[in-house]
């Protein structure tokens, strides 16, 4: 401080004006800070918090706020989220990042098509969601359209029949002896393979007399007989004074030593007149004879 005196007084005048430009800056300063901290002037509205849509990252504000959320206490009303603006939705008690969700997600195209769609509103909780539950009502203009005309229901073309034949209902009958495969694949129960193994066992009987008769093949399911009819008088007849062995042989209530019981008859007491003529060998049983009385003919 000594050596300011022994300035020049140009100098001196110099560091003075320097000094005074610094106290006033300085006194500016702090006058402008304590002005901003002040209390507001009367009439103010204190109650208020104005939120910005700008960049959260930097801080910057725009000019224009984005909506007053304000301090209110949370109402209950009935609302369509597809519709409800965005003071109805702060109302609500959402937060106002909740309500640019929604508007951004109905901004997309995004539809709220039940109650339960809002649930997956990003940030709700299950408390908010079930406290706005009971008030949410999605308008009938925002539902599907393809709900005011009943589902079509699917036909089958004719190769899904040929692979998927509808199945004859109880009370209705499937005749055996004139039935194809596809006819008998109808009877329930009834599927490819023993469909297959009917017109098999058909042939090599010469047909049926009796339903009851499918039992003969392995494994028949016995609930499918009551859809089946047999006419006994369309059975194929075996004329047993004309066959040879092997002949008499492919029929299969005939075996090896019944077909050479018959042979022999014929061969030593002539033509064979009735089944009476038969039923005197030990070979032929009387089941056996009553098997073979619908496919013999003398």
């Amino acid at each position: 401080m000594k050596n300011f005196f022994y300035l020049q007084r140009s100098d001196r005048r110099a560091v003075t004006a320097a000094l005074t430009v610094l106290a006033v800056a300085v006194g500016v300063t702090m006058y402008v800070g304590h002005a901003d901290d002040a209390t507001p002037a009367d009439g103010a509205d204190t109650t208020h918090t104005r939120v910005y849509y700008g960049n959260s990252e930097t801080g910057k504000k725009p000019n224009t706020a984005y909506y007053d959320t304000g301090k209110r206490k949370a109402e209950l009303f009935a609302f369509d989220p597809n519709t409800a603006d965005s003071t109805q939705l702060l109302r609500l008690g959402l937060a106002p990042w909740q309500v640019r969700n929604i508007y951004k997600y109905r901004a997309k195209g995004g539809i709220y098509r039940r109650p339960e769609d809002f649930a997956r509103l990003y940030g709700l909780t299950k408390g908010q969601y079930r406290r706005l539950l009971p008030y949410i009502r999605i308008s009938d203009d925002y539902r599907p359209a393809a709900e005011l005309y009943p589902a079509a229901q699917p036909t089958a073309n004719a190769r899904d029949t040929l692979r998927y034949p509808v199945k004859i209902k109880p009370g209705e009958h499937i005749a055996l002896n004139a039935a194809d495969t596809t006819a008998l694949k109808r009877v329930p129960g009834i599927g490819s393979g023993f469909a297959r193994a009917i017109i098999r066992y058909r042939e090599r009987l010469g047909g049926f007399y009796t339903p009851e008769q499918l039992l003969e093949i392995d494994n028949f399911p016995q609930a499918s007989l009551t859809y089946f009819t047999a006419d006994a008088s369309a059975c194929r007849k075996l004329n047993v004074n004309k066959l040879t062995l092997s002949q008499l042989r492919r029929h299969p209530y005939i075996g090896f030593y019944q077909a050479k019981t018959i042979i022999d008859h014929r061969r030593l007491h002539g033509p064979i007149h009735s089944l009476d003529d038969l039923s005197l060998y030990k070979d032929f049983t009387k089941e056996t004879i009553e098997k073979l009385r619908n496919y013999l003919t003398f």
